[in-house]
């Protein structure tokens, strides 16, 4: 994981994989801070549609893809081992900053969603950052989020209704976190501002004549 990379393999982060650049490490805080300002705004869409979901509430879980989304964008971005993680965390811990109504248990997310989706990326040796790694990152981190959710906001849930959560949550993080996470990247890829990460030489590359 520590082999040099060149700008002619730009699907790839330059240089050894744990040597960070300062430039990705700003962009991995500014991630999680603008996505800890955004879930203030998506806990009161969870709060509005909450009663869509009174007849089955482990249905709730299709929204839940989103709260990963600094980590799948953070991954995909910077490329390097720990940037899902670093970015989630920020995001989890800015949120309880600005009045979160979970308070500080959004850490306890924070880390068990940043490491579902630093699995997706580690499964293939961070050499993929494909929509099939951006699914499967989202979806693992649906599944280690169900068992701490359980324990945290659902100990009065049985099997049957944990195991459903865990379906939806996991269906929601490999679409709502994964592909939505990948579309945003290469919208971001597009206007030229990711042109020092690999999605924008990856553009580059692309657009060559």
């Amino acid at each position: 994981m520590t082999t040099e990379t060149t700008s002619a393999d730009p699907h790839r982060a330059v240089g050894p994989l744990l040597r960070w650049r300062t430039v990705d490490l700003i962009t991995a805080v500014m991630i999680g801070v603008a996505f800890g300002i955004a879930f203030i705004g998506w806990a009161q869409v969870t709060n509005l549609t909450g009663p869509l979901f009174l007849a089955l509430p482990p249905l709730a879980g299709l929204l839940g893809g989103f709260w990963w989304l600094p980590a799948v964008i953070g991954g995909l971005i910077i490329r390097r081992p720990g940037a899902a993680l670093l970015a989630m965390l920020v995001g989890a811990s800015v949120e309880p900053l600005l009045g979160g109504q979970w308070g500080i248990s959004t850490l306890g997310s924070g880390l068990f969603q940043g490491i579902g989706v630093e699995l997706g990326f580690l499964i293939f040796g961070y050499r993929r950052f494909t929509a099939l790694s951006a699914m499967l990152g989202g979806l693992l981190a649906g599944l280690l989020e169900t068992p701490y959710e359980w324990l945290t906001y659902y100990q009065e849930w049985a099997l049957p209704y944990i195991s459903l959560y865990a379906v939806t949550m996991m269906i929601s993080g490999a679409l709502l976190g994964g592909l939505v996470g990948l579309a945003l990247v290469k919208a971001l890829a597009a206007t030229g501002v990711l042109a020092p990460f690999p999605p924008g030489r990856e553009r580059a590359a692309a657009h060559q004549v």
